[in-house]
């Protein structure tokens, strides 16, 4: 977190979950009006104390804090052009850098002169001593919110998170917007137009909380609709419905709705367990998997089981979880899919930037299910995944499903630790 009690910015960041680093005694020290706030998932750069998020920097006399969302693809150029690094080896630092050698004129000054060199996605969320600042790349590919709070106004990556303050959602800061919010409240500058809106759908399938809304269109009602069109395009003889918790829930509802196939549990979710999706290693997902899901045999015994999943990426912890029930009693266990195949990495904010790392890059749909393990594997297909938002279809990044990225990677795409041998 950053804060700036009108005259100075206190920054305080460490490794770790929030309930680890945060505690009272550490927030009653964060005195001020204005505040920012970030839990970076590791895109650029290696998972180290100077690489946490909000990065500081400062002209001798002016300081900046910035938290970013998102992955750039040109950051070895702009490191070229004047983006001298610390010991930070983000993209993220980087970008501060820059700002920081324009911070004379004003940081909105700063972002108006940087942020047009920059290619790929990100979500600022900036402050200086008196101002805190939001902006989304041109294309808009990651989400950033506007709320009101009382007499004042917040920025979040996500609506529910307005929620939990009691925010009230204003709109979407505009793919290509500059926002700023000061004691004279909230105004706008465009630093750049949009030539087309590509926000990443599988915030849709599978980052964004079911209890969010995107595209004025809640996320839950989405996911719901998902399993609709999943049980008409694939249908299957089954006895029981069940989801994996936590993204998989709506979509197996409305999976269950549509074919008629009661709905129940079958897994129950550690809380204290992350996503394993994020972890950075095989192994750790590998003992989070057995730590976070654990089976429920009366429920699954002997029964022909629909397991409703948002994706599948790198197969192994589907793979386990498919075994899990098997162990626990499951006579069949047919997995449907609420997105279609995962072909192509991302480069603009998720940890997928190979192919090597994607199952269904190098195997069928039957590759995949009998890797695996499973009966029977469906997935939704793109066109009814989109439809099922309610978004126009050119109004999303499609490209870990179709490979068409709609700011240009590059041949193989930036490395994650390119910085890092620089």
């Amino acid at each position: 977190m950053a804060v700036s009690d009108g005259s100075r910015i206190l920054v305080y960041r460490e490794l770790g979950l929030v309930s680890q680093v945060f505690d009272e005694r550490t927030l009653a020290t964060l005195q001020g009006d204005l505040c920012i706030g970030h839990t970076r998932y590791s895109t650029t750069g290696s998972t180290t104390w100077d690489n946490a998020q909000p990065s500081f920097k400062t002209n001798g006399t002016r300081g900046l804090a910035l938290g970013h969302n998102g992955n750039l693809v040109n950051t070895p150029e702009l490191v070229s052009h004047g983006g001298q690094r610390s010991r930070a080896t983000t993209d993220s630092d980087v970008v501060a850098t820059l700002l920081a050698g324009h911070l004379e004129r004003g940081l909105d000054e700063a972002a108006m002169e940087v942020f047009p060199t920059l290619a790929g996605a990100f979500s600022f969320v900036m402050m200086d001593e008196r101002t805190v600042y939001g902006a989304r790349d041109p294309h808009g590919i990651r989400p950033l919110s506007i709320g009101r709070l009382g007499s004042g106004y917040c920025l979040a990556s996500e609506t529910c998170a307005l929620d939990v303050v009691g925010a009230t959602f204003v709109r979407d800061v505009e793919p290509g917007e500059l926002v700023a919010i000061d004691q004279r409240g909230i105004r706008s500058r465009r630093f750049a137009e949009s030539p087309t809106r590509a926000l990443c759908l599988f915030e849709f399938v599978y980052l964004s909380r079911p209890d969010s809304r995107m595209y004025g269109k809640s996320v839950h009602e989405a996911r719901r609709e998902m399993g609709r069109r999943l049980a008409a395009e694939a249908p299957v003889q089954a006895d029981l419905v069940i989801p994996i918790p936590d993204t998989g829930h709506s979509a197996a509802q409305g999976f269950a709705e549509a074919s008629g196939i009661a709905y129940g549990e079958g897994l129950m979710k550690n809380r204290y367990i992350g996503r394993t999706f994020i972890e950075p290693t095989p192994a750790l997902r590998s003992r989070g998997v057995k730590l976070k899901l654990n089976p429920l045999p009366d429920a699954i015994r002997g029964k022909r089981l629909v397991v409703v999943d948002d994706s599948i990426v790198r197969g192994t912890t589907t793979r386990q979880i498919v075994q899990v029930l098997r162990e626990a009693g499951a006579r069949q266990v047919h997995l449907r899919i609420v997105s279609p195949p995962i072909r192509w990495p991302c480069f603009y904010g998720i940890d997928m930037s190979t192919r090597a790392e994607l199952i269904a890059a190098g195997a069928s749909v039957d590759g995949v299910r009998d890797f695996v393990g499973a009966d029977s594997l469906s997935y939704l297909s793109l066109g009814s995944l989109v439809a099922a938002t309610g978004a126009p279809a050119g109004s999303f990044c499609r490209a870990c499903f179709d490979g068409q990225y709609p700011v240009p990677v590059g041949e193989e795409g930036p490395s994650k630790f390119a910085l890092e041998t620089l």
